[in-house]
């Protein structure tokens, strides 16, 4: 008998069966789930490339085994957008301050730069931005634009924050 987890990913609860209880979450999402925008770089937690959101929360889905995610919400690049195809402002960042050359890391980078801003740890300091981000490898070197696309993706949640709260006061 397989067991089964409950997964919530991208907003969509998921009920699935695994064949194998040592399947980590990125073979999951990837092979059985179809959500190929995680990537597996180095397969090992060292490189980033597979960053997700587990119930709001950087991790590294190569290390995870998806059993022990189960009632988890899980938070995929596929699942960052509106669903009317609004870009998230990290991503929207990213694009403007050319944060990716390749783009086999971009995924990772972008979960891990949300990530780091919803834990409230980036700062207004590059240096900070660039030791928030350190687990995340990129071979192309696109690492100014990154900080640059972290530091502006901030100020844009502040402002729309700073936007919402003067409209609930009025």
């Amino acid at each position: 008998m397989n067991p089964t987890i409950h997964l919530t990913i991208n907003g969509e609860r998921r009920a699935i069966a695994i064949d194998d209880p040592r399947v980590t979450l990125l073979d999951l999402l990837r092979e059985r789930l179809d959500l190929t925008g995680t990537k597996k770089g180095c397969d090992r937690g060292q490189c980033g490339a597979c960053t997700v959101l587990a119930d709001g929360r950087r991790i590294n889905s190569c290390l995870a085994l998806a059993l022990s995610f189960d009632g988890a919400a899980i938070t995929t690049i596929e699942g960052l957008a509106s669903p009317d195809g609004t870009l998230h402002p990290v991503q929207a960042a990213f694009i403007e301050h050319d944060g990716f050359q390749c783009g086999y890391c971009t995924p990772g980078q972008i979960m891990s730069a949300v990530g780091l801003l919803s834990e409230g740890q980036a700062g207004d300091d590059p240096e900070r931005v660039r030791e928030g981000m350190s687990g995340n490898l990129c071979r192309c070197a696109a690492y100014a634009g990154i900080t640059q696309a972290v530091l502006d993706a901030q100020a844009r949640i502040a402002g729309a924050r700073a936007d919402t709260l003067t409209e609930t006061a009025a």
